[in-house]
Order: C-alpha cells, then structure tokens, then sequence
C-alpha cells in the first residue's frame, strides 16, 4: 500500500502544472466550497461565511496582480476582470447582509474556469503545433 502511494506521489510530482491549471484548480476548490454551503441544509453561517471570505481573497488577489505593472494580460481583459472583482466583492456583502445570492458568485466563478480551459487548451495546441 505504502508503495502505490510513493509511486503516486512520485508520479503528481513528475507533472508540472501550469499556471492556468493551477488557477483553474484554485477556483474549482473554492467554487466547490460555495456550492456545498449553497445546497446544504443545515450549514452553519460559519461555514458559508468561510466560503466566501475564501472566494474573496481570490478575487482580491486576482484584482492585486491585475493592478501590478507587469502583468501582461490585455487592458480590456484587466478592466473586465477588475469589474468582476468589483462584482464580487459588492456581492459577498450583500450575501454577508442577508441579501444576495451564493449562486451568483458561482456563476461568475464557473464563467472564469470555462475561459481558463480554453485558453489552457489554446496554448497546448499551440505548443504542439
């Protein structure tokens, strides 16, 4: 048993993800996090509230690099992101206050990973070409 799980470790290590992967797998955690506190019954307000504090240090962080002078990313997609980071965080509060709904911070979550697999696949086509 101990030996599947030296060659399994040996074998995710040998992988490098890149950072499209890794910020894809980011927002699948977190968004993950959201839907379980969304669905649940009995969810404790500590619970949704750790949800969404974690989603908005996502977005705070994305919203930081975005602003760093040497992120390379086209101005119309900074501004766009920076909205959403906006979006975001207006709606956390207003989900903190009793008023919004988790689903909407989903859908926006979901809407960035599909963009993540395409621009992941985009470069991995071009890698191969």
């Amino acid at each position: 048993m101990q030996s599947l799980a030296f060659k399994a470790y040996g074998e995710v290590k040998q992988r490098t993800a890149g950072e499209k992967e890794i910020e894809f797998a980011l927002f699948r955690q977190i968004t993950d996090a959201l839907e379980q506190v969304s669905e649940g019954d009995d969810v404790q307000p500590t619970d949704w509230a750790e949800a969404i504090h974690r989603n908005q240090q996502l977005w705070t962080t994305i919203a930081i690099d975005l602003l760093h002078p040497g992120n390379s990313l086209p101005d119309e997609m900074k501004r766009s992101l920076l909205y959403l980071a906006e979006f975001v965080r207006q709606t956390s509060m207003k989900i903190m206050g009793g008023e919004g709904e988790i689903a909407d911070l989903i859908e926006v979550n979901q809407s960035i990973m599909k963009g993540l697999v395409g621009a992941a696949a985009q470069e991995a086509a071009g890698e191969g070409a």
